[in-house]
């Protein structure tokens, strides 16, 4: 059983790169919209695939200031309902969060303060230090930030797949929508942009 809720801006292939999965087949994407979280819009795409029907509800709040300790106890939470959702073969959706958080650092399990540039004691900001991987990582307003939560078993039971189509979702959005051009450095996850 994986469920992962990730941070960062990885999750752009989850809004770009629906149609069109890594072995070839194909979504049917439909969108509507309900309200089930309050303050809050939810979109919900209908995917068809090879397990059935599968909802992605996202949670569109990308124009709000979420502290980062809030949406991280609200990713929490609903990887919990998730997991209780699983038991009983329930669970149909993924979800996908996008907001925004004022000035904040994390550190990933492994990380290490000698790659914060300031001192951790008197810290220009929060820090918070997550379970998920990764060094120092800064967010701030203007930086949108998606969390997806998704059952991999729906999808292929390989993180490293799933990290890779995701990097390369980010390298494609910048090609074809920024004419950014990005790549990937070997041994390393994300994505890297050339500066002009």
């Amino acid at each position: 059983m994986v469920i992962l809720a990730m941070p960062g801006c990885i999750a752009l292939s989850l809004i770009h790169g629906l149609s069109n999965r890594a072995d070839g087949s194909h979504y049917k994407m439909t969108v509507s919209k309900i309200d089930q979280v309050p303050s809050s819009e939810v979109q919900e795409t209908v995917l068809k695939s090879h397990h059935g029907r599968r909802r992605c509800n996202c949670f569109d709040l990308y124009k709000k200031l979420v502290p980062y300790v809030d949406s991280w106890s609200w990713q929490k939470s609903m990887v919990g309902k998730r997991h209780i959702l699983m038991e009983r073969d329930e669970d149909r959706s993924d979800m996908l969060i996008l907001l925004q958080h004022p000035p904040v650092y994390t550190l990933g399990t492994g990380s290490s303060e000698k790659f914060m540039n300031f001192d951790p004691k008197d810290a220009p900001y929060d820090v918070y230090r997550t379970d998920r991987g990764g060094e120092v990582t800064y967010h701030g307003p203007g930086q949108l930030i998606m969390h997806p939560i998704i059952n991999l078993r729906y999808h292929k039971m390989d993180l490293h797949w799933y990290l890779r189509s995701l990097e390369e979702v980010v390298i494609r959005v910048l090609s074809s929508t920024f004419s950014i051009e990005a790549s990937r450095v070997e041994g390393l996850t994300g994505v890297w942009a050339t500066r002009r």
